[in-house]
């Protein structure tokens, strides 16, 4: 699986969780969504491209409720106007155990 893919200058990105390097969660939330805004940077600072040029964001949460606030923090220090499009969704799950976040996204060349 790719971790973005660029067609026609929109670079549509794999949802992403929080998960280590070496596959495990963190216990807080804090730090497993801080860490699905460090894999979406990495992909756009690839593409040569910054958090300005996402068009559209799609978060799903387990426990949305529990960490909408800090989710809409930690979300704050990396977008910024013009701000995309962003849906919030709840699920009751993931694939993998543990997760709470996953974070899909489209960003443009401008």
């Amino acid at each position: 699986m790719s971790p973005g893919l660029e067609h026609e200058g929109f670079i549509f990105m794999t949802g992403f969780t929080g998960a280590s390097a070496d596959g495990q969660y963190p216990h807080s939330h804090t730090e497993q969504i801080e860490a699905v805004f460090a894999k979406i940077q990495a992909v756009l600072e690839k593409a040569g491209l910054g958090f300005e040029h996402v068009v559209e964001m799609t978060s799903y949460h387990v426990g949305l409720r529990e960490h909408l606030n800090q989710f809409k923090s930690i979300r704050a220090k990396y977008v910024h106007e013009p701000f995309p499009a962003w849906t919030a969704i709840e699920v009751s799950g993931f694939v993998r155990d543990g997760a709470i976040v996953e974070i899909r996204c489209v960003a443009r060349r401008s």
